[in-house]
Order: structure tokens, then sequence, then C-alpha cells
């Protein structure tokens, strides 16, 4: 059965749930019709017959209102979620990390679509789709996750929603609305604006969105390395500035909407253009980065629940070469960097790298009432992912023909899932659901540079490259891979008394290798550096026998709250066992990687995917408390502490990228429209490392941040310092140091510069509303 109930009484529900929505949704995040439409002023929804497991961290309007002008990244919106960490990369593009596991161990869902990071260095990952002021909702199940939103992932689900439809209500006029805001940040000289506008009555909406954002090179809080040369003669970097750490990217989106009582049929068109983000912890920059997407969906209310189907199609079209700050010019004729031309045997005029990619997916589920205290959620999806990665020839060692890194690479993935939810009393809920996938995976035959050749001249230098040898290996090989992949996921909830929760679950996930773990061919040192999906430094290929990681969760938590919530605790401590966990082990080929390789702690290396066993365990600590009402405001203190510990069990090296133990607390006043906040945030020294990578380790540290706004019916202004003090730190989960310098070249660049993170910044923003 559904009804109606006011846009007011819906906000009171999510307050009613400690300021977390609960997860209704299933594949492509859908939620409820209450969720899509909350800005209309009547919606339409399920009636609430069970409180879905497990309640999802949600990033916060308010929340996110406040850390908008301070970044452009919309991932790190989620950086004060529990169990939440960044991988850095570049400025609109960091990696989520959920309890250790990163990139394509999560399942990110935008908009209901399932989208891929189509490149070698992973430079353009799902979030950075969005920009952070065009983010509607923004949610997270780490750990034990319900199969309705899981899938080929073993981490968790991030569940991103660009902003809902707006209607006006019944017999009322024409609803117009428009939006502009702008941010300056001092470091950097980031800027950029937003401006939104709408218009709707009670049954059509349509909206318009753009984002832009830009920034240079950001500087650290001291010197942090001995050197300013780039390899570009006349080219030079002080030594406290962050090497290819720029960017400019631009958003559009245009959506239209059609709601009819309890049905809505909604279209989205988005489009992004990154024109260069620079990347401090690769080899190589992004300077050219377009997508279009296109997302179809309908949403229909019953008597028996609710059904959702919904179809997608993305194209992205991504270049690769070497920016202004990494040496662009190689070859006997260029010198030591100089200009030269043409290309030919002797002169190389950077590296051009190409990467185009197709993604259509379709995806049906439906949430059926099985009576007062059950439901059951029951769907499917099917993707078909195209990619081509490819190197045009630029001269001398890439020369004369094109570089197939993956050819006419394909990934299919066809999933169906049923979840039943169910409250047994007034005191137990549980959640029981079994999901299927079948991926298959295949590549085309390649070729390097030259197929005819091991030998390569470059300049003064001359390697063996052993492009033949490895790519008539590659081709010989039965590419075409499928894997029949189960999940199993039984949680429940007990709520002891008013102010006890407890929640516990165990999961079985399974996540199949991406086209770069299985289809990248060449040992060439040089080709494998341009291979790397983490950003140490390091050179990799592929393995097309990996096999599908399995990992096996065992989770529980602790909520104890006030009767209201004005205060709580949260705990929750978790271990991951994973079989076929993808790591790394040193390249063995004595032709193309030198003894050296097998053996070396202080130099970047040459490795090869492969599947081992590993462990993670930690515990996430969040929580919130009112400390006291005055005439000088309301004062409260919130905070995450996480720790999280990786281990290879074959090996017994230290996982790569691991954060260590960590803390974030902030002490907020709200008075009138005034809203301030002092945070401190913190990590201890990164110490257990992965060997086989040389991983860097990174010394502690302790930040300051100040910020404040104010707050008007229609505009909002606001300011803060982050790094009070200019610490110069080093940022835990941000890789190696590449960001200037003979780049191409694997120990061309020094080993052993962790990338720092940013000085102090002062930042303002302003937005207005009509």
């Amino acid at each position: 059965m559904s009804f109606r109930i006011s846009r007011v009484a819906a906000a009171l529900a999510v307050l009613g749930s400690g300021g977390m929505a609960p997860l209704a949704a299933a594949d492509g995040a859908a939620g409820s019709a209450a969720d899509q439409s909350a800005e209309s002023s009547t919606v339409i929804v399920r009636e609430s017959r069970v409180q879905p497991i497990p309640v999802a961290s949600q990033v916060g309007d308010e929340t996110m209102q406040t850390l908008r002008p301070s970044t452009s990244d919309t991932a790190s919106l989620l950086r004060g979620v529990p169990g939440v960490q960044m991988r850095e990369a570049g400025g609109v593009s960091s990696l989520p990390v959920l309890r250790g596991l990163a990139d394509d161990r999560n399942r990110i869902v935008v908009d209901g679509m399932d989208l891929i990071s189509s490149c070698p260095n992973h430079m353009n990952p799902p979030l950075s789709y969005l920009d952070p002021t065009g983010v509607g909702k923004l949610r997270v199940v780490a750990g034990v996750t319900p199969v309705s939103i899981g899938g080929d992932s073993i981490g968790g689900t991030i569940i991103a929603e660009s902003l809902a439809p707006r209607f006006a209500s019944p017999g009322e006029p024409v609803l117009a609305s428009a939006e502009i805001g702008a941010f300056y940040r001092s470091n950097g000289n980031a800027r950029g604006g937003n401006l939104s506008a709408g218009i709707a009555n009670d049954n059509l909406s349509a909206s318009f969105s753009a984002a832009i954002a830009k920034a240079d090179n950001y500087t650290a809080g001291g010197n942090f390395k001995n050197f300013d040369a780039t390899g570009n003669p006349g080219h030079t970097l002080a030594r406290d500035e962050v090497g290819s750490s720029a960017y400019e990217a631009r958003n559009y989106q245009v959506a239209l909407a059609y709601r009819q009582r309890e049905q809505l049929v909604e279209f989205k068109y988005a489009y992004q253009d990154i024109p260069e983000q620079l990347f401090p912890n690769q080899r190589m920059d992004m300077l050219g980065n377009t997508q279009n997407r296109f997302n179809l969906r309908y949403l229909g209310e019953f008597d028996w629940g609710q059904l959702e189907a919904r179809a997608y199609y993305e194209t992205v079209d991504h270049l690769m070469d070497f920016g202004p700050d990494k040496r662009f010019y190689y070859g006997m004729a260029s010198g030591t960097g100089y200009p030269c031309s043409p290309i030919s045997a002797t002169c190389a005029a950077g590296m051009p790298m190409k990467t185009e990619s197709r993604n259509t997916g379709v995806t049906v589920r439906a949430d059926v009432n099985l009576g007062a205290s059950d439901l059951l959620r029951v769907g499917g999806l099917y993707q078909h992912y195209w990619l081509d990665d490819s190197w045009p020839p630029s001269g001398s060692g890439m020369w004369p023909q094109t570089f197939e890194n993956i050819n006419d690479g394909t990934r299919d993935r066809l999933a169906i899932f049923g979840e039943w939810e169910s409250r047994l009393d007034a005191r137990w809920t549980t959640l029981l659901g079994l999901r299927y996938e079948r991926v298959t995976t295949d590549a085309g035959p390649v070729q390097g540079y030259d197929p005819n050749m091991n030998f390569m001249g470059m300049g003064m230098m001359r390697m063996y490259s052993n492009q033949q040898a490895d790519a008539a290996a590659f081709n010989a090989q039965d590419r075409r891979k499928t894997d029949n992949n189960w999940d199993l996921t039984a949680l429940a909830r007990y709520a002891a008394d008013a102010q006890t929760d407890l929640e516990f679950g165990v999961a079985r996930k399974t996540r199949s290798p991406n086209l770069y773990e299985r289809y990248t061919w060449s040992t060439w040192s040089m080709a494998a550096v341009m291979n790397n999906l983490v950003g140490d430094g390091n050179g990799y290929y592929g393995n097309v026998d990996l096999n599908p990681e399995v990992a096996y969760t065992v989770s529980a938590s602790v909520d104890w709250h006030a009767a209201d919530r004005s205060w709580r605790v949260k705990a929750t401590p978790y271990y991951t066992r994973v079989n076929d966990y993808i790591d790394a082990i040193r390249c063995s080929n004595r032709t193309t990687c030198a003894p050296p390789n097998a053996t070396t702690t202080n130099q970047f290396v040459v490795l090869q995917y492969a599947n081992q066993s590993a462990e993670l365990y930690g515990i996430d600590l969040s929580g919130e408390l009112p400390l006291a009402a005055t005439r000088f405001g309301d004062f409260a203190l919130n905070g995450v502490i996480s720790y999280t510990y990786g281990k290879n069990l074959d090996t017994g090296d230290g996982l790569y990228n691991i954060m260590p133990f960590n803390a974030r607390l902030v002490l907020t006043e709200r008075v009138g429209g005034w809203d301030n906040a002092l945070e401190f945030v913190g990590a201890s020294a990164k110490n257990h490392l992965s060997d086989v990578r040389n991983e860097i380790g990174t010394p502690g540290y302790g930040l300051v941040n100040l910020r404040t706004s104010y707050s008007w019916k229609q505009a909002r202004i606001d300011f803060g310092v982050e790094n009070l003090f200019d610490k110069l730190y080093y940022l835990p989960l941000g890789g190696a140091y590449t960001g200037q310098g003979t780049t191409m070249m694997l120990n061309g660049v020094p080993w052993g510069i962790a990338v720092p993170g940013v000085g102090r910044s002062i930042y303002a923003g302003v937005s207005f509303k009509l």
C-alpha cells in the first residue's frame, strides 16, 4: 500500500534514524520515491513496514554544503565517513578506500550506473564524473553489504546520486528555481563556479546544471625534494611545489522527468570535459577526457511494492601524455630534452596513449511486500563494457607502429539476486541474500611499437624491450575467461533497549579481475610503468590466468545513543579473509627485467599481477556529543577514529596502501546563522609496508583546520583555512612522487619521495538561490 506524506514528515523520518537514511535500494541504488522526489512539496512513498539493514552512512546535505568550497573532488566529500579513506591522485580523481580495499574492489554507482575507469592509471574513476556541487545524495555501506547493492566487489558499495527532480504541488503555479555559486582557494590558485536552473509543474520537470573548476600546482608546507629540474630545458619547479598537480574540469547535465501519480520516468544526459588533469604520482598526465552518459529510468509504486528499471549508455575518450612538468622530448636528436622534429627513429615527441570505452547497461529490480514485516528484493543486471587502449607512434623507441596495450577488450556481466528482509519481532530484524554473477572477459591479439624487434634504440641508450616475444606469448593464450561468482550475505540487528543497537553479519563476496589486471602484456619497463593503477611509481603487467578474488567478511557494530539520538557512539570491528587476492610479484624475465629487479629495496621495479591470499582487520569508531547550549551558541563534538591492518598471508608482506591509525575530531559551534568548526586531523606513521613494491613509508602528522559559514534564506557564504599551521606532511595513501622529471624511464626519477599534502590554503565560497 502507498500513501502520501508531507516533505516535512519525510525529513523527520530520516532524522529519526539518526540522520542516516535507511538503505532501501538495490541495483542502481534506487531508493524510494520519497528519496527521488524529496524536493517536491508532495511525495509518494511505500509504507515503511521494515527498517532496512544495514543503515548506510550518508553524507548529510549540511556536510556537503560545508565541504564543497574546500574541494573539487567529489570523493573527498566522504572524508568524515567511518571506514572511508582517500587514495589521493589528481585534483578531481581520488579513489575511495573502504577498510583497506580500494578502486575496483568497491562497487561505485553513479545515478544507478556502474561506471568503470577507462585508463591504464585509473585517472577517471566513477566519482570523478560528478562535480561536488552536483551531488544530491552520497551513501556508503562498507564491509558486509546486502547483495541487492553489491556485486563484483569485495570492499563495499558507494552510492552517488545527482540532484533529484523538483515538481510543483498539484494546482500550484509553475515552479522556477536557480542557483549560482563560486569558490576560491589560495593554495594552487584554485577557482571555479557552478550554476543550475529548473522549471516544473506538477507533472513535468526540466533542469540544467554546469560547473567548472581550475587550479595550478599546489605547494606543500615546506621543501620536500632536493631538486628543481623537470627534464624540460628552461622549466623548473620550486622545491615546495608539487609538480603535476594542476587540473581543469567542466561538467554539464540536462535532466527531464515526468511524474503521474505513483509513476516516474526520468532521463538524464551528462557531459564532462577535462582538458587537463595532472598527476603527481603517475608517469603520465591526463591531457583530455570526455565522457557522454545517457540514463533512462522508470520507477513505479504498486499495491504489491515497487518496480524500477534503468537503461544507460556511456562513452569515454581519454588521452594521456607528458604534461608540462615532465620531460616531453626524447631520443638522440633531442639531447637532454630539447625540442626536436619531425618524429623519427631519433626524435620522440611525447608518448601519446589513447583509450576509448563504451559502457552499456540494463538493470531491473522489484521490492515485493510479503506481509506486514517481510520484504523481498529481487533483480538483475546486464552490462557490456568495451575498451581499446592504444599508443600511437611518437618516435625513437616508440616507433614505427602503434603499441596495442589492450586491443578490443570486453568485460560482460550478467547478474541476478534475491534478498529477504524480515522483522521477527520488535527487537530483531534479519536480512539474507544470495547473488549470482557471470563475468566474461576477452581481448584481441596485440603488437608492440615494432612487432619484428626485441631490441629498441632510444637516444644514447639501447635496451631490450622483448615486445615481439611478449606479444607472441600473449597472443598464443586462450584469452576468453568466464567467472561464475556467488555472493552470500546474512545480517541481523538487535535493539537491546532504547539506547543500544547491535548489528552483526557475515558475507562472501567476489570480484573478477579488471581488463588491465588480466590483459596488459609487456614486461618492457617503459611500457610497464605506464600501466599502474595504484600510483606507487612501479611498472605492472597482467596475468590472463588470474582468478576472481573471494572475500569472507565478518563484522559487528555496537551503537550506543540517547533515546533522542542527541549523542551517540558507534564501534565496528571487522575481519576479512581474501582468497586469490590480486597482489603482485617481481618480474623474473632476465631479458627485460635486470637482475636487481628481484632484490632491490630502494628503486622502482617491474611487477606482475598474481593471485595470493590476504587478510584485513580493524575497527571504526565514531560518535557525536552535544557539549553545551549557551548564549554564545550550541557547542558539540564529533569524530571518527579508524585502524586497519592488512597482510599478505602467502609472503608475510604488508598489503599496499593501508592507512595507518588515524583520527578526525571536530568541535562545532552554532549561533544564529553562523556555523563554525575547529577540526583536528591526524595519522600515525605508516611503517607496515608492501616490500615487494618497495612502498614508501610516511611519518605521522597532525593538522588543524578552521571553517565558518553564515546562511540566509537564499544565500550562504563560507570561509576556511586548511592546514592552519602550514605543516609539511606526506599523504599515507598518496603514493610515490613522480610529478616531474624523466618519468618515462623506470628509475629516471628519484625513488623514496612520498607525495606531500597541501600546505596552508585559505578558501572562500558563496552561493545564491533564487
